[in-house]
């Protein structure tokens, strides 16, 4: 029994060496990442963005649909408790957070809007907003960026592909190229992580 355990457990492993999956996606992953070193400034200008807003007593939106929603998620949320280092919490506000006020609004008015009216209801102006969406083509990111800067917030967008409709939109892009969506969304959280190690040393502790 044993020895036809290990068997298995052989030709189970041989068929995981062979497979092209795993190799495939180191290969986009590497290509993907090595593209973003074009990006130096902007991301630059955007945490310099983001530190003056929170330094100078506004507050951070962010917003995006599936797994970008779980990122912004993330983002906001390094500093309203902390990244790294211990010190106070940041006005920063996961707009794709409750499902209440998401459900309410697709079901009274569109989903397009589910981020607008929140930019609308939370957003002053001075505040940021930052959108993400891997394809550009989310027509709720579209909106809310927007009513954000009709509203006088900054706008930051990470957007995928060619940017689609929200190309274009806010004072400071990302377009991170590629055909896969995965790899785009590794690279909207690197991005934003990287973000977050150059804004903490600014943000006072107290």
């Amino acid at each position: 029994m044993r020895d036809g355990s290990l068997d298995i457990a052989t030709n189970a492993l041989k068929c995981i060496r062979v497979s092209p999956i795993f190799q495939q996606a180191l290969q986009q992953a590497a290509a993907t990442f090595a593209s973003l070193q074009k990006f130096s400034g902007q991301i630059d200008r955007a945490a310099s963005l983001v530190s003056a807003v929170l330094t100078g007593g506004h507050q951070l939106l962010a917003c995006g649909n599936g797994g970008s929603a779980a990122d912004a998620a993330d983002f906001t949320t390094e500093f309203a408790c902390r990244f790294v280092h211990d010190r106070r919490p940041y006005p920063a506000l996961n707009l794709s957070a409750s499902g209440s006020l998401l459900t309410a609004t697709a079901n009274d008015y569109s989903f397009d809007q589910v981020f607008a009216r929140q930019v609308r209801a939370f957003g002053r102006d001075g505040d940021l907003l930052l959108a993400l969406s891997t394809s550009g083509k989310s027509a709720n990111i579209r909106r809310a960026l927007d009513e954000a800067k009709s509203r006088g917030l900054s706008t930051v967008a990470l957007l995928g592909r060619d940017g689609g409709d929200c190309a274009g939109i806010a004072d400071l892009e990302v377009i991170v190229a590629g055909d896969c969506t995965a790899r785009i969304q590794e690279a909207h959280k690197f991005l934003l992580h990287v973000i977050c190690e150059m804004v903490e040393p600014s943000l006072p502790q107290h």
